[in-house]
C-alpha cells in the first residue's frame, strides 16, 4: 500500500481519539486529521479536507455517526472516502445500517487493539481499491 492516505478519525473521547492518532500516524502510512466529534469533523470537510478513509464513532453527543453519514452524503462532503465506522456497539442493526449509508467496514473497538484496527484498515482499503480496479 502506498504512504501518505489521509485519514480522519472522528471521535467524542479525547483519550480514545489521541491513541487511534497517533496509532496512524506511526505506522509511516497516513496522515492524520483528527476531530474531537461530528461538528469539528464537518468543519474541517466543508473547508475542503478530502481524506481517503474515514474513521468514525456511532456513539458521539448532539449527532452520531449515523447521522454524521447522512449529513455527509447530502452535503456531498468526501463522497470517494472509505467509510469505516469503530465502535463499541457490536449490534447487527448497526452494522446493517452502517452499510446503507455507506461504509465499507464496521470494525468493534472492544474486540481489536489500535494495532488490529490499523490493519484491519488497511484491509479494507486494498479491498476497495480492488473493487475500483475491477479486481
Amino acid at each position: 500500500m502506498e504512504s501518505n492516505k489521509k485519514i480522519l478519525i472522528i471521535d467524542d473521547d479525547t483519550f480514545l481519539l489521541d491513541m487511534y492518532a497517533l496509532k496512524f500516524s506511526k505506522s509511516g502510512i497516513f496522515d492524520v486529521s483528527a476531530s474531537l466529534g461530528p461538528e469539528d469533523a464537518l468543519d474541517k470537510l466543508r473547508k475542503g479536507l478530502i481524506p481517503d478513509v474515514i474513521l468514525l464513532d456511532i456513539i458521539m453527543p448532539v449527532m452520531d455517526g449515523f447521522e454524521l453519514m447522512q449529513k455527509m452524503t447530502e452535503e456531498k462532503l468526501a463522497l470517494n472516502s472509505i467509510k469505516v465506522v469503530l465502535s463499541n456497539r457490536g449490534d447487527p442493526n448497526d452494522l446493517e445500517k452502517s452499510k446503507k449509508l455507506g461504509a465499507s467496514g464496521y470494525i468493534v473497538k472492544a474486540s481489536n487493539t489500535p494495532s488490529e484496527v490499523l490493519e484491519k484498515i488497511k484491509t479494507i482499503i486494498s479491498e476497495q481499491n480492488n473493487l475500483k480496479n475491477g479486481l
